[in-house]
């Protein structure tokens, strides 16, 4: 996401939400509007000006202009500015943030290349909702796949590998055969698994292929399957 005060928003029927064409997280039972509000928050809070943002939800067809203020309220643009809260100084005690407040945050760490701040906060998020909600909840395998970008992104394949790997299965077992998101994590699973050096990915390689075998119907993941028999140097089947 970038740095402008201005975003697109895309909200599509189904409740996938994007903001800058950027796929957001949408923990379940959350309306993708809330998601909105609570990111762009962020955003305003951080350089103390509202920011702009155009939404289209094809839920229903609307198209619609907003904007979200540096105190996590909206209105429309052009009305006049609502005076803050209480100023830095006052007593009001400070609610503790959610863990969707902090996957948030968290998230404009990551997107920033600040690993040494996303990385704690994302371990933090998922350690919190396993123990809540369980290891194979929807919100604790959406941080899960968060953390699990981050590990790529700042070049810890071997963690990308085996988190992607076990996310496919988790998948497969909450969803279900042929759903897109077991497809994503099988493949972003082989792809991690590519970047690292021989004598890492060696014993990783079972796991994965065994992974592979078991979300998919077998002809589905020849090409992968082939291309890490390859690099191994062992015969495919």
């Amino acid at each position: 996401m970038n740095t402008s005060t201005h975003y697109q928003v895309h909200i599509s029927r189904d409740g996938q939400l994007r903001i800058d064409s950027e796929p957001q997280v949408v923990p379940a039972g959350v309306d993708p509007s809330q998601v909105v509000i609570q990111v762009l928050h962020i955003e305003a809070a951080g350089s103390g000006l509202p920011v702009l943002i155009q939404v289209q939800d094809d839920r229903t067809n609307s198209r619609f202009d907003m904007q979200v203020m540096p105190d996590g309220t909206t209105q429309a643009p052009g009305a006049p500015a609502v005076p803050a809260g209480p100023q830095p100084g006052a007593t009001e005690p400070q609610q503790p943030l959610s863990p969707f407040d902090r996957l948030a945050a968290a998230q404009a760490a990551g997107r920033a290349h600040d690993f040494d701040t996303a990385i704690p906060a994302a371990d933090a998020i998922l350690q919190q909702l396993t123990a809540e909600q369980g290891d194979t909840a929807t919100a604790t395998l959406e941080a899960a796949q968060f953390r699990a970008d981050l590990a790529y992104l700042s070049g810890e394949y071997a963690f990308a590998t085996a988190s992607w790997t076990w996310l496919a299965l988790a998948w497969f077992d909450r969803l279900g055969p042929g759903k897109r998101r077991t497809q994503v994590a099988a493949q972003n699973a082989a792809h991690a698994w590519m970047q690292l050096p021989l004598h890492e990915a060696g014993p990783l390689a079972p796991d994965l292929v065994n992974m592979l075998l078991e979300v998919a119907a077998p002809e589905r993941t020849a090409t992968m399957r082939a291309q890490i028999a390859e690099r191994l140097g062992q015969p495919s089947n």
